[in-house]
Formats: structure tokens, sequence, C-alpha cells
């Protein structure tokens, strides 16, 4: 840790995790005054495992690591059940959006109403200076006093996207301890001081969903709709069971695997996978297309909405790097931003750009903050469209 912090009261969300694990002992170390919580954003009693928790959420086990965790260190640990909020703010509306055939990430609302805001009053309450987690990111003090999110320094494993709805008072009270550390550090540093989870492997997705088959858990809370599965040339290809449960870019679980047109050449395109590449909600429709490269899955222009600020008002230049999803290379673009929404105009078409999703926006390592996508402009084919895909960009699924 290189932030220059007065000893202080800090209480770090302890998540059964490595990262948090050693994030609390940094802290220690250095002298502060250290409260682990744990929180408990989930409950499912619909379908309660022999334990009386959902059989597919693993926060029983992670509880007791983090309360490992707290005696290996030498911390005091609290159990905080705010799932009653999480289903409230995040929950309703991860369904409201599913519901209008998008896709939501429900990790991004998590961090701005539960982690920083129902967790940070708790700590508040309990005398704290300032709060702590394990993401990889940093927090800096501008010259002219704001607070800036930056990038953590591990580009494999840096979360500022998950972050970009923080504002100026949450940035304020936060530390980021693990943030200035290479993963491969913060598992030698919990090796070396004998940490019960120095080797657990990291956790990913979302503690409602779990290991369960992701249509399989939507089944439970969203009606189903089949209807027709057309290709781009407005054929009938298969059926679906309800625009809800696709996403675009998917390529498994369409249905589609052997499907292909009758007396196609061996080897040719028509033997490519197939992909999601629109929602005609009008119509209940899903629009499908083969092969990674087809036009109709790239986007030169969105538009978004919802946008957050972290400065607390947009920025001011129009030449920036941009991320549509998570793990994407920052993509030049140039934006048109107001207070609450934003439009952007990439350089080289994006793939499969998402309603639902986050675009967050990068002047270099500093995180500006984002929006929820609305819409996509659709890269069209053209003489240079071949070009263009080449230079394309792919995001991970």
């Amino acid at each position: 840790m290189t932030e220059r912090t007065p000893l202080q009261r800090v209480v770090v969300g302890l998540s059964g995790g490595v990262d948090s694990a050693v994030g609390a002992w940094l802290l220690k170390r250095a002298g502060h005054e250290v409260i682990g919580v744990f929180m408990q954003n989930w409950t499912d009693d619909d379908r309660p495992g022999s334990d009386g928790e959902d059989a597919y959420c693993s926060s029983r086990q992670d509880f007791i690591d983090a309360a490992s965790v707290a005696d290996r260190i030498g911390i005091e640990i609290e159990h905080v059940n705010f799932a009653a909020e999480y289903k409230d703010r995040v929950f309703a509306e991860f369904l409201r959006e599913y519901r209008a055939g998008r896709t939501p990430n429900p990790d991004v609302l998590c961090n701005a109403e539960i982690k920083f805001k129902a967790f940070l009053d708790h700590a508040v309450r309990l005398g704290a200076e300032r709060i702590a987690t394990g993401h990889y990111a940093r927090v800096r003090q501008a010259a002219g006093g704001s607070f800036e999110l930056l990038k953590g320094l591990d580009p494999l494993k840096d979360q500022s996207y998950f972050l970009h709805r923080l504002n100026q008072a949450q940035l304020a009270r936060t530390l980021f301890p693990v943030g200035e550390l290479p993963k491969t550090e913060v598992r030698r540093i919990a090796a070396e001081i004998d940490l019960p989870v120095a080797t657990k492997r990291d956790s990913t997705g979302i503690c409602f969903i779990g290991e369960r088959p992701f249509r399989e858990f939507l089944n439970r809370y969203l009606a189903s709709r089949p209807g027709p599965i057309e290709d781009d040339r407005g054929r009938v290809v298969g059926e679906h069971v309800g625009l809800s449960f696709y996403t675009l870019g998917q390529r498994k679980g369409i249905g589609l695997g052997g499907v292909k047109t009758r007396g196609a050449r061996r080897g040719g395109s028509e033997h490519a996978p197939w992909f999601v590449a629109r929602k005609d909600l009008e119509r209940n429709v899903l629009v499908v297309v083969q092969g990674h490269e087809h036009p109709w899955l790239l986007s030169r222009a969105l538009r978004a909405d919802d946008a957050s600020w972290i400065a607390g008002r947009p920025p001011a230049g129009e030449r920036v790097g941009a991320k549509t999803r998570y793990r994407q290379a920052d993509a030049a673009c140039r934006i048109d931003a107001e207070a609450a929404s934003l439009t952007a105009r990439f350089d080289a078409p994006q793939w499969a750009v998402t309603p639902g999703q986050s675009v967050v926006v990068y002047d270099g390592e500093v995180c500006l903050g984002g929006a929820v996508i609305a819409d996509a402009e659709p890269w069209r084919d053209s003489p240079d469209a071949r070009s263009a895909r080449r230079h394309a960009v792919p995001l991970d699924a």
C-alpha cells in the first residue's frame, strides 16, 4: 500500500476470499484499527439446502473462511445480512432489465448500492473513518481535492469497470489495499503469512446464480414466451424459449448446432456457428447469424442512459477510451457526454455491444464513469467493412 493514510478505524469487507483477506492484513500491518464485516447479500427460501441455505450459494462456507481469516489476523468480525437491501435495490432491477429484453450487470449495481452504500452506512455506525474491500482498483486525491478512481495496477485483475458508479463521498472513505499489487503477489503474501484462504479459488459470477445453470435460475422468476428464431435472411431456423433467456453475442445454448442450408458445400460459411445478433421484442423474434465476424454482430456507435460520473459532472474531453464489457481493452472513441446520458462513436467497430451492460469511460488509467447501454448502431456492410471487421474488438463471453 502506498496511500499515506493516517492511522484510522477501518472496516474491511471480508468476503472469504484471498484478496480481502490480504487487504485486511496489510491494513493491520500498517497500524490501522481493523474490523472485519462479512456481508451476506442473498438468501433463497425457495430451494434451501440441507443447512437451510440455497444449495448453490457458498455464503455459509465463505463466512467460515472469513472468520478463519479474522482469527488468523487477530481482528474482530461481524456477520451482517444485507439480503433485504440486495433484493430491493439490485435483484429487482436485475429482473426488470431481463424482462425488458436487456442483459444487466448486477455486480455494478451491487457495488454502488450495497458494498459502498449499505455497507458504508453500517461501517460509519461502527465508528469507521474508512472502509476497505479486496477490489483491484485505486483511489487518488487530485490536486484540487477531488478523488479519482484509478485502474488496478494488475491489468489482468483491474475491477474499476465494476466500480464506475461510485461518487466522491464514497471514494473519500474508501481504501483498496491490494489495488497496487499483482495477483501473484497477493497469493504470495497469503501463503507467506499462512492465511487459510491462500489457495482458495477465486469466486466467479454472483451468489444468487452460483453454480446452477443460468437458464434454470431465470426460469424461476421469468415467464417463458417461446417464439421463432430467424436468420439474417428472415428464414425461420428454430424456436427460442423466450427472449429474456438470450444475450447478444451468445453462441452456446441456442439449440441450432446442426442447422445448415440444404445443399451447403462442405467447409462453406453455412457451417459456421450461430450467434445471437438481435432481439425483435415487438415480433418476439430472436435473430441469429452465422460466423463470428458477421457485420450484424458489430457496432460503430452506441447510446447509453443512466450515466454516473465520478467527478460529479460529465467529462469535458471528447476523445476517451471505453469498455462495453469487463475484460475488454479500452477502445478509442469520441463521446458526447451529458449529466444523465452519453453517445459514443468508436474508431473501430465493437463486437456484440449489449443493451443493459455498462459502457465505462477512461482517460488513461483514470475511470471517469459510465452509463447503461440503451442501443447500438450496427456496422453495415460496405466496401471497407471487411477491413473494419479485421480490426473489431472481440469481447469475452
